[in-house]
């Protein structure tokens, strides 16, 4: 599975751009905001529907146009999407119209990397949430389905609530629903973690070379029972006007040593951890798929250590797709063998020259 082309239009810094990927190594060099990042993330957004970096899609709409066109194909799959400011979202799938989206999130596998990837250890609990099901929706057959209805009875329960007591009678008619939900997110969530662990630990090691032992444990914010959780939330619902235990509470809590990585782990090992969170969300998407998804590193390696840039790119599996940005590739050296080399320019994306100067070990021109 990889991604043999993508056409944008309108999207972010491009009017109008096209990338066709060779299925091995690609490296994409220029300066910083040149629309590396964004490249990438209409890649994602193509293949996930969701961009990594914006709250919305709508923020990613070229300014002063009225939406933005992603065409591509992957493995001999053709998806489209187009998202227009007034009419909303348009997907085709083998120019079929999807009124909804499930085929069509089948078609392309996605792990992505961001220099952001340290407020997975450090950040706010909302980051890992976001990495876990980031995770799920493409391991679990159920998992987006019952996020959806997650947040349809979160989002009706939290109105109620603030409306005040008067709604009491209809905020019983979403406990149901919202039980349900959550406790398929929490087993499942709970369950992904278990399988994460001892790959995020093998990585931890591969990467660092110091062997710290590593936890990655889902932690629920109510307890193992969320019913009764819910029941007995219930005056501190009416005080906040909001829901306050579920699994848009809930935590991964992550270690280092029996220690918590965002208080004692140093910068250098909270960015290992935090690769090593990506590299086993890839190698979970891989095992329960059955295929590698097509790997999205976005400016990552001048954050790293010259002997931890050369780890990571050997832990990427040379059977994938991996498609890579950097602004010099000065350091590769012979690692990355003989990989497709581009450049953006002027909002265009173009094959970089194969002159002496050009290659891996030297600087790309950008």
């Amino acid at each position: 599975m990889f991604l043999e082309s993508i056409d944008l239009r309108d999207f972010r810094c491009f009017e109008r751009g096209e990338f066709i990927p060779s299925p091995g190594l690609n490296l994409i060099s220029a300066p910083n905001a040149s629309g590396k990042s964004s490249l990438l993330e209409a890649i994602c957004v193509l293949l996930r529907l969701q961009s990594p970096r914006a709250g919305t899609l709508a923020e990613t709409i070229k300014h002063g146009t009225a939406g933005f066109t992603l065409h591509g194909a992957i493995g001999g799959r053709d998806l489209k999407i187009h998202l227009s400011r007034e009419q909303g979202r348009q997907l085709l799938l083998d120019d079929v119209p999807q009124r909804k989206s499930d085929e069509y999130l089948r078609a392309g596998l996605v792990a992505f990397f961001s220099n952001e990837d340290i407020e997975l250890v450090r950040g706010t609990s909302s980051k890992r949430r976001r990495f876990i099901d980031f995770l799920g929706s493409q391991c679990d057959a159920g998992y987006l389905k019952n996020l959806r209805a997650y947040d349809r009875a979160l989002r009706s329960r939290n109105f109620l609530l603030k409306e005040g007591p008067h709604r009491g009678r209809e905020l019983s008619a979403y406990d149901g629903p919202l039980i349900a939900a959550g406790e398929y997110l929490a087993e499942a969530r709970a369950q992904l973690c278990a399988e994460l662990a001892p790959a995020v630990g093998n990585h931890v090691g591969a990467i660092s070379t110091r062997g710290e032992a590593t936890t990655v444990r889902y932690e629920r914010s109510g307890g193992a029972d969320l019913a009764a959780a819910l029941a007995g939330s219930a005056n501190e619902e009416r005080r906040l006007r909001q829901t306050v235990v579920g699994p848009h509470r809930d935590d991964i809590a992550l270690e280092l040593d029996g220690a918590a990585a965002a208080s004692f782990a140093s910068e250098g090992q909270q960015r290992t951890l935090s690769l090593a969170l990506r590299l086993a969300q890839a190698d979970l998407i891989r095992a329960r798929r059955g295929a590698p998804p097509i790997y999205l590193l976005d400016d990552i390696f001048g954050e790293l250590d010259p002997d931890r840039r050369r780890r990571l790119l050997a832990a990427l599996p040379s059977d994938s797709q991996r498609i890579l940005t950097t602004t010099t590739w000065q350091w590769l050296g012979e690692t990355a063998g003989e990989p497709n080399r581009w450049r953006i320019e002027d909002s265009r994306i173009v094959r970089a020259s194969t002159c002496q100067s050009d290659r891996i070990g030297g600087e790309i021109p950008a």
